[in-house]
């Protein structure tokens, strides 16, 4: 089996893992393959933790150092089997924080400090290069062992491979921004990688137990022999070099950014840990149980100076087994390919939230401002946060390839991740303090987390690189035990000595309080400085997931509020959510920076904390109580105040409208009654009696037009209309109304933006009656949109529900906040009564017949200008029998 061949593999091996992850993707957002959230996929996708350095290197360093190979299996078997209940803790204070990445966590619990986010970044970063060099080097290895000798590897397989698996992590690590940086598909090309992995080194283990050694007793009698050779001393088990070890892999379980971003970022719950609780470890004894006879067999038959990392490979492919060397190699290769890909989606994340996208915002010197300029709305900062992933993506991908050129690519694979290991350690101690001790400050944990790096980058991570001398410690002591306990002694010390003599700020004290009792944090105190409009969030959600999911969270605060529309109140229970739930995008410390910029949001101050602390020692149940009688009572209150202004609003204009409405008939009546008397004196001229005549048809028109939109206002409101159905075309009916409503006098050339291929949808409904909404919206549209160069812009969707929505907008400054709640009113109209041309009656007429037709019509704020929603029914209601006539 020759190398070429291997690589053509592997491309068709990612390309079917790249349709299952675009399936699962779609079958996610369709609301399918529901298995794909059961436990054991997560179970599965925790394998993530087995990377090459498990399928190739375990191998190797058990040849090396004999039984420490375990150490690697030990620690998250005991973290998984012995504190999996500390580890719902996290998942459970994770979840509750929108928390996307172990930077974020430790960020958003010690004050939801930015500086601290990007401490941690750096340190994920810095420490996942020697992990991912890992990835590649292996590949290439993998490849060499297939290589012949008179045809030698070109020396670019690691750059293509690291370019392969970018690509791949940029098509599913970013192709949406969820709220909740779930990645459905790739998880499950994970969860099917690991079955791959682990079928693969159970498939050569079984073959070198009983095919070429005679089963696990001649392994036995192997490792007797191989004790008494002078290389046998690797055996001997070294106390503080286990315990280290140990202690390493179970934090990476923790701490290593792939691994935090599986267990709990892409956790929907934290009950599933019970059961990954011993199927995890149990997945990790079986790849452990088969090493010992590889490595020992492999030691026994295969020449001297043979790479141990190799074995897996060389194995099988000493006796003549080349499939199984294929297969060995798919899932060697299965393991590189899930590590490198979750690390990269895990680390792009952080690098994005917590360094990139901060320094946009510091270039931008303050953006996201509640200022509404034209066409705003429509800025997409998806892209922005998208593009700055896949960039990230890129760059960490270069650094694991750099690393790999700058140690020369001749590194043993353990060596590599313990180097990952140990840096991505030096988180734990703040992480682990953060959630079981309340006085553990931020200025505490910069202070150990930056020491314990700094010891580790001279001690550990430099002479990795051959660019530093390994350190001198005393005799007896390993160099590398020696430097990660330095390392993490000077850590914790820092940590708990600054935290001692520091006090936090009520900001980290509130986050204190609900991460180590696992509450949500209150948002029932009062109202808070620096308050903005609604609209300014809800420009800034739409500019980030979109308008629909941004008008839906707000429609649903609302209503949870009591009140209609797409507005709530910015109470601190909405802005806390809210904030919350850009968390989930951005990051906790990117979250408080733009709600600081769009809502000017202030510091929470001590008498919030006092209050927070004070609800938080109430018994549980009358505070369960009071807040639901309170909340019941708040929207009642609130749905009653808003129903009162309405009331208020639309009395004093009623009294208007009267007066409108008199003003309009009395007008053409005086003029109908002025020039009649006119017509009837004999010796008028023709010329002006016709002239005459004409003015009279125009003021009995403009009454007539005036006299039928109140009487179609009664019939509709009196439901005494009828129905007359018919299949129209949609593009069809906007193309009429467009024509009509270019009648109207707009003074200016308009824009009209449109997608006619999508207008294309087949309705079931009365043309004529959506005809005359259509017109009216539009003729609005071309009334009062006040922008420079005005636009108009028409989409039209099908909904997976079979509902229809036609959004109709401009580019103007919109309608008032004020006036939002009134425009559908038949008393209500704009200030301007000059510009309106009529008596206002419209927008009223155009709602009755919405709900005539059995859909809706709704103004949607937020949107750059003024721009209405029509939403007409699947089936529309069965047609009214009765008639006014009748």
């Amino acid at each position: 089996m020759i190398p070429e061949m291997l690589g053509l593999a592997a491309i068709l091996y990612v390309a079917a893992m790249f349709l299952l992850a675009h399936a699962a993707d779609r079958a996610a957002a369709a609301g399918r393959w529901r298995w794909m959230n059961r436990p054991a996929i997560y179970t599965l996708s925790l394998s993530v933790y087995c990377s090459a350095w498990t399928f190739y290197g375990a191998v190797g360093y058990a040849s090396r150092s004999g039984l420490e190979y375990l150490t690697i299996y030990l620690g998250p078997g005991i973290v998984f089997a012995g504190a999996w209940w500390g580890l719902r803790h996290l998942v459970r204070v994770a979840r509750m924080h929108r928390i996307t990445s172990v930077a974020d966590l430790i960020s958003s619990r010690f004050g939801k400090s930015a500086g601290l986010a990007a401490l941690v970044t750096g340190i994920g970063i810095t420490a996942a290069t020697p992990y991912i060099a890992l990835q590649l080097q292996s590949v290439s290895m993998a490849l060499s062992a297939f290589a012949r000798t008179d045809a030698p590897l070109p020396g670019h397989i690691p750059l293509w491979t690291a370019i392969g698996l970018a690509a791949f992590a940029i098509l599913f690590g970013t192709r949406n921004l969820a709220a909740d940086e779930r990645h459905h598909g790739v998880v499950i090309a994970i969860a099917l990688e690991a079955v791959v992995k682990l079928l693969a080194f159970i498939a050569v283990g079984v073959f070198v137990l009983w095919g070429v050694a005679d089963g696990p007793a001649d392994v036995l009698a192997r490792i007797d022999r191989m004790a008494t050779r002078p290389e046998g001393e690797g055996w001997v088990i070294n106390p503080e070099r286990w315990l280290v070890l140990i202690g390493l892999s179970a934090s990476a379980i923790i701490v290593l950014p792939r691994m935090f971003h599986v267990m709990v970022v892409e956790a929907s719950d934290d009950d599933r840990l019970r059961q990954a609780g011993w199927a995890f470890p149990l997945y990790l004894f079986v790849m452990s149980f088969l090493v010992l006879p590889i490595t020992v067999v492999g030691d026994d038959i295969l020449p001297a100076g043979s790479n141990p990392d190799l074995h897996v490979l060389a194995l099988p492919l000493s006796q003549g087994q080349n499939l199984l060397a294929g297969f060995v190699f798919i899932g060697g290769f299965s393991s590189a390919m899930s590590m490198a890909v979750v690390s990269a989606i895990a680390l792009s994340t952080m690098m994005a939230n917590h360094w990139l996208v901060p320094f946009w915002l510091w270039l931008r010197h303050g953006g996201f401002r509640a200022n509404r300029l034209p066409g705003a709305a429509r800025e997409d900062l998806k892209a922005l946060m998208l593009n700055a992933r896949r960039l990230a993506i890129v760059l960490i991908m270069s650094a694991g390839w750099a690393y790999h050129q700058m140690s020369g690519g001749t590194s043993a694979l353990a060596v590599m991740g313990i180097v990952a290991f140990s840096g991505m350690a030096q988180v734990l101690p703040s992480l682990v303090a953060g959630l079981i001790w309340r006085g553990a400050t931020r200025r505490g944990a910069i202070a150990g987390i930056s020491a314990g790096s700094l010891i580790w980058i001279g001690l550990i991570y430099l002479p990795s690189l051959g660019l530093v001398p390994q350190p001198v410690l005393p005799a007896g002591i390993d160099p590398f035990a020696g430097s990660v306990l330095v390392a993490l002694g000077a850590n914790l010390a820092l940590l708990i000595l600054v935290s001692l003599v520091d006090f936090p700020n009520p900001v980290e004290r509130m986050q204190a309080l609900s991460f180590v009792h696992a509450i949500a944090p209150d948002s029932a105190g009062p109202e808070r400085a620096g308050s903005a409009p609604a609209e300014a969030l809800l420009t800034l959600a739409s500019r980030l997931w979109g308008s629909d999911r941004a008008l839906e969270i707000f429609r649903d605060a609302s209503v949870e509020q009591g009140k209609s529309g797409y507005l709530p109140d910015l109470t601190p229970r909405f802005l806390t959510d809210f904030e919350r739930e850009l968390a989930g995008t951005v990051g906790a410390a990117t979250a408080v920076a733009l709600m600081g910029q769009v809502a000017g949001r202030g510091s929470i101050t001590v008498s919030d904390l006092m209050e927070v602390a004070g609800e938080a020692s109430r018994a549980r149940a009358d505070r369960t109580r009071l807040e639901n009688a309170a909340e019941e009572i708040e929207r009642t209150a609130r749905k009653l105040q808003e129903t009162n202004d309405k009331l208020t609003v639309l009395s004093e204009q009623k009294d208007a409208f009267l007066g409108q409405i008199s003003h309009e008939l009395r007008t053409p009546m005086t003029s109908i009654r002025a020039f009649s008397e006119i017509l009837s004196e004999p010796d008028l001229p023709d010329p002006d009696r016709l002239r005459f005549a004409g003015i009279i048809h125009d003021e009995t028109g403009r009454l007539t037009r005036l006299i039928d939109d109140l009487l179609d206002l009664s019939v509709l409101e009196g439901g005494q209309a009828r129905l007359i159905l018919s299949v129209v075309n949609l593009h069809d009916v906007i193309d009429r109304a467009l024509t009509a409503a270019q009648a109207t006098a707009a003074r200016r050339d308009f824009t009209l933006l449109r997608d006619p291929p999508a207008e294309h949808l087949m309705l079931l409904t009365d043309a004529d009656r959506l005809l005359q909404v259509l017109i009216n919206v539009i003729a609005n549209a071309r009334k009062y949109c006040d922008a420079h160069a005005p636009q108009i812009r028409i989409e039209a969707r099908r909904k997976p529900d079979g509902r229809t929505e036609i959004d109709i907008s401009d580019n103007g400054s919109g309608i008032p906040v004020a006036k939002q709640a009134l425009i559908f009113e038949k008393f209500s109209r704009l200030n301007d009564a000059s510009r309106a041309g009529g008596a206002g009656l419209g927008l009223a007429i155009s709602r009755e017949i919405m709900e005539f037709l059995g859909g809706s019509i709704a103004y949607l704020p937020g949107q750059g200008g003024a721009c209405f929603r029509l939403t007409l029914p699947h089936r529309p209601r069965p047609p009214r029998t009765e008639n006014a006539a009748e």
